[in-house]
């Protein structure tokens, strides 16, 4: 990167004041509180600029790059006191620069976006708003109406107003207009990036990231982000990618501070673990923990039912409900509502809801109110629908102040949740994360239901980023001095994962760049030419960071070079024998414990008391005393990381003194004479045992007072002096019973190759120094060889193999010609963004469409829609039985054409992922006419996730019949737009109540 970026980094006024009160801290009290409160203040401006790039601004008006001021007239006031925060970031937008405001969800990111809106009506300039949802655009469409008059709005679903002068819409369809070159881009000066943080997910990322590099670098943006730990990266690219300056305007500043309590399931009283100073109550969280261990010794019954899902027990079970129960009346009892309650299942939120049944939080008044509003939101809908249980079911528990928020709801259901939670109106809020998105709706209390999470792969602790944005919700500025946040925990946690997830960084953001065929051809089709995915994929955000690690890997690597110089080599032949010897017996050693280390093989030994070796990678933690054996809830994060182990060796391992009494995770103790360590538990999974010992040590039954432990240090230790040739190790074919021949061969092999290591003159030497100088070599080789591939395997090289592969495929299918010009086919794919586009074109080429009617054809459309897998057996009538199958048979050739060109696609992955059947017989029968009432009686999808695909699967029939024109096909186009007729009623379609 010839020219990147330069940085002026300063701080806000506010922040030398709060250093200058530093001294006097622990002096007193209050003092230390202002200093917190002048800290909180606090933002950081940074600001990334080409080089060689010189400002015209003038400086009395708009002050200079690395100090941005406004001294000239607001284009819009605020009833309120602008923090320091928003007033650099409108001192950036008033000098006409690109800005990032990353801040949490409470702090007022909103009015920074405003008055850019407001800085374009003063010019007469058009601006664009786009946030990562349909739901979120229909809500900021209402709350700028409110504010502006000139809005429109534009999603897949709706379009109000297309020629306002502010457009809110979603960022699909601004990718969509820059890839069609659509004139309103012309008359834009400004585009709002709502939520940037959207650009690390894995499905949407791709489309942030290429409609900031389609941008043309005359529109300025705005990037409004929560909290991310490489801000100033982003800021950077930014300015590399369009040239101009890009301002980071950062502040961790939370308007109301937050307690953090910690409530232990099946206990009673609420545990403060971190203070609103941020400070950890580390002898509360001890105390905390002796409540698990007192209940483990009651017999850990009352617990098992919850213990055993690793979260809380289904639909308020013996634990579980009556826990959530305890918290929500609590907190009413001491005025801590409204409330959020999180859960990480929606089917939980709504048994924990309905368990709420004897609580009633609203008065006589509130409750007309409620039915008023409710009765006014359900006008929109006909007759029939608003009859339906899941519509009814919610009044009376929206009238005692209680309601669900999910994405399985009927949207109508979700926006009055919304709108009554924001009146007030909604005391206990029972949400999925979703909630935690978007519009700024906070609760004084924020209660978490469980630490972990299904995130897809495993169930893991929640990030210290998601932990941000959920807690986030908690305190209302202006109303609330604090906000309360509850952690429900189910059993022992690590102070450590504690700590990470409530006072952890937030997540950095991390580019999911990806080539789609989507994209391809859109380029491919761009007859201009200064657009070529070559040019995307050179300018992505994915190749800036990789790039930006490459000098580190550099000097890296010269760093090691002149150690490896250094390193004295005599005797090296005979040095390198031995380490030859050593290197092959631990390989075949490594090759026998991973058969050893099989669970049916090995638990039966891993009694306790028996010495094991653990080795984690390079790390050696020596012998170790096995003190329990568990089946593993997945990824325990408190473990030492291995693939694939599903069991826990709980271990009394020799670690550093003071690791883990401080909280920091234990670390071996080095094998130095004399150290003095100490005995802790450290959580070893199955993998990473290197050997196992004939020798059993009796241990006592509490292990938890230092004397305990170190008495089993000194018998260890003991045992090392008297077999210095190393501890007597089970035989695996003697004393495991293990006789497979091809196992008894590698043991018979590793005892010959240990004769001759023992026999080997360097095994005796004590030249210990040489050997670990040898070895110390060999290592820094090996590093220098890995680094130096890494560099030459450059990212971009593996994109443009990708590239030429994905357009291998394009050919074959015949989407482009020989010379990459786009064919009738292709320019039917350029138009579908919203199921795979290879698919779908081949089922309209090869005549699977033609044979359909209009609701087969709605029918075998909806398996395009990514959307919920439905539990149940799928049975199809025979007329979608035919066309489903021939969509499964063309996907199947798609996949293995791909395979062909060299790209990594497992056939039958790629066909259950991309034909997604569960819904056909839904969709066909309401194409059909079926009222809602039946169609949702045929599955046990949820009914806003059934909802959701139809108005996807309408946006995706549109598409089709854009294709099917833009290619001639008349009769298909008919059929397209027929099949999206017959879905557009009812409940299905019924207007969004922020419209």
């Amino acid at each position: 990167m010839e020219d990147s970026p330069t940085l002026g980094k300063r701080k806000s006024p506010e922040d030398s004041e709060a250093e200058l009160k530093q001294p006097s801290e622990e002096n007193s009290k209050p003092d230390s509180v202002l200093k917190r409160r002048n800290l909180a203040r606090t933002c950081v401006h940074e600001v990334a600029v080409p080089t060689g790039y010189t400002s015209t601004k003038d400086e009395a008006v708009h002050g200079i790059l690395s100090n941005p001021i406004y001294n000239g007239a607001m284009a819009k006031t605020y009833p309120f006191n602008l923090d320091p925060f928003q007033q650099i970031s409108v001192a950036c937008l008033e000098r006409n620069e690109s800005v990032l405001v990353s801040a949490h969800t409470s702090a007022g990111k909103t009015a920074v976006a405003e008055y850019a809106i407001a800085m374009a009506f003063r010019d007469k300039q058009r601006v664009i708003y786009t946030s990562p949802l349909k739901a979120l655009s229909n809500q900021k469409y209402r709350e700028l109406s409110q504010e502006f008059s000139d809005v429109g709005l534009m999603t897949g679903d709706v379009t109000l107003s297309p020629n306002a002068s502010c457009l809110v819409m979603t960022t699909e369809i601004l990718r969509g207009m820059l890839y069609r070159g659509s004139e309103v881009l012309k008359e834009v000066a400004w585009v709002i990036f709502d939520e940037i943080h959207y650009m690390k997910d894995r499905e949407r990322g791709v489309v942030w990231e290429e409609s900031i590099i389609f941008l043309p670098p005359a529109i300025k943006m705005v990037f409004l982000s929560a909290t991310m730990s490489n801000a100033t990266e982003f800021a950077e690219w930014i300015c590399y990618l369009h040239k101009q300056p890009c301002h980071v305007v950062y502040t961790d500043f939370r308007p109301t501070p937050l307690q953090h309590y910690v409530f232990p399931m099946g206990g009673s009283g609420l545990y403060l673990v971190v203070d609103e100073n941020e400070q950890f109550k580390e002898d509360n969280f001890m105390k905390l923990q002796d409540t698990f261990t007192k209940q483990k010794n009651k017999g850990d019954g009352n617990r098992s039912g919850a213990k055993a899902s690793g979260r809380i027990a289904k639909g308020g079970s013996a634990s579980g409900g009556s826990d959530i129960y305890k918290i929500v009346k609590m907190i009413m009892e001491r005025k801590l509502q409204p409330v959020i309650i999180f859960s990480f299942s929606r089917r939980e939120c709504e048994q924990h809801a309905m368990s709420m049944s004897k609580l009633d939080f609203n008065t006589k008044e509130e409750k007309e109110i409620v039915e008023q509003v409710f009765r006014n939101a359900i006008l929109c809908l006909n007759e029939e629908d608003r009859n339906l249980p899941a519509i009814e079911l919610m009044l009376p528990l929206l009238q005692r102040g209680i309601a669900v928020h999910h994405s399985g709801l009927l949207p109508i259901i979700k926006e009055l949740v919304e709108l009554l939670f924001q009146e007030g109106l909604v005391k206990a809020l029972f949400a999925t994360e979703t909630f935690a998105m978007g519009l700024n709706m906070p609760a004084k209390t924020v209660v978490f239901t469980a630490v972990k999470k299904w995130d897809g792969d495993s169930h893991r602790y929640i990030g210290s980023g998601e932990y941000i944005q959920m807690s986030g919700r908690a305190g209302r500025r202006g109303k609330d001095d604090r906000g309360i946040c509850i952690i429900m925990i189910d059993e022992e946690m690590e102070m450590n994962t504690l700590k990470d997830m409530v006072l952890g960084k937030p997540a950095p953001l991390v580019s999911t760049f990806r080539l789609s065929y989507y994209s391809i051809l859109n380029l491919m089709s761009r007859a201009e030419g200064q657009f070529t995915a070559e040019h995307v994929i050179r300018n992505s955000f994915h190749q800036f960071q990789y790039e930006k690690t490459l000098p580190d890997i550099g000097k890296r690597v010269s760093k090691l070079e002149e150690e490896a110089a250094t390193l004295d080599a005599s005797g090296e032949a005979e040095v390198a024998e031995y380490h030859k010897l050593r290197l092959e017996v631990a390989q075949l050693e490594k090759k026998m414990m991973c058969e050893i280390t099989r669970p049916e093989r090995v638990l039966y030994f891993l009694l306790p008391g028996r010495l094991v070796k653990v080795r984690d990678g390079t790390t050696d933690w020596g012998w170790g005393v096995v003190v329990n054996v568990v089946k593993k809830p997945p990824a325990a994060l408190g473990t030492l990381p291995s693939r694939g182990s599903s069991y826990i060796v709980d271990t009394l391992l020799h670690c550093s003194p003071g690791s883990s009494e401080n909280g920091s995770r234990p670390k071996p103790c080095p094998p130095r004479p004399g150290e003095k360590g100490e005995m802790h538990v450290v959580p070893v999974q199955l993998p990473l045992i290197s050997a196992l010992s004939k020798i059993r040590l009796s241990i006592p039954s509490d292990l938890r007072p230092v004397e305990a432990r170190q008495s089993i240090l000194l018998a260890v230790q003991e045992l090392g002096t008297r077999f210095p040739q190393g501890l007597p190790k089970l035989n695996p074919v003697k004393d495991m019973g293990i006789e497979d021949p091809e196992f008894v061969e590698l043991v018979n092999k590793i005892e010959e190759l240990e004769q001759r290591l023992f026999a080997h003159p360097m095994h005796k030497s004590q030249d210990e120094q040489q050997v670990k100088c040898f070895q110390r070599k060999a290592e820094v080789n090996h590093e220098i060889q890995t680094l130096k591939s890494k560099m030459r395997d450059s990212q971009l090289q593996k994109f443009r193999d990708e590239l030429k592969n994905r357009s291998r495929v394009l050919k074959k299918l015949g989407h482009i010609d020989a010379d990459g010009v786009v064919q009738l086919k292709g320019r039917a794919a350029c138009l579908i963004d919203t199921g795979d586009e290879l698919l779908v074109t081949e089922l309209m080429f090869n005549g699977t469409f033609n044979d359909l009617d209009h609701h087969q054809v709605a029918a075998l459309a909806s398996c395009f829609i990514p959307g919920d897998k439905s539990n149940e057996q799928i049975h199809l009538r025979t007329e979608l039985a035919k066309p489903l199958q021939q969509l499964q048979d063309s996907a199947r050739r798609i996949a293995e054409i791909q395979r062909e060109c060299k790209l990594e696609v497992n056939v039958d992955e790629y066909v259950d992922s991309t034909v997604r059947p569960f819904l056909m017989d839904v969709i066909y029968c309401w194409s059909k006419d079926a009222t809602f009432a039946e169609i949702i009686e045929m599955t046990d999808i949820f009914e806003g996730s059934i909802i959701r695909l139809a108005r996807r699967l309408d946006e995706f029939l549109n598409q089709l019949c854009a294709a099917a024109h833009a290619v001639g096909e008349v009769d298909l186009e008919n059929k397209f737009a027929a099949a999206s007729a017959s879905l557009r009623r009812g409940i299905m379609f019924s207007n969004s109540l922020y419209l």
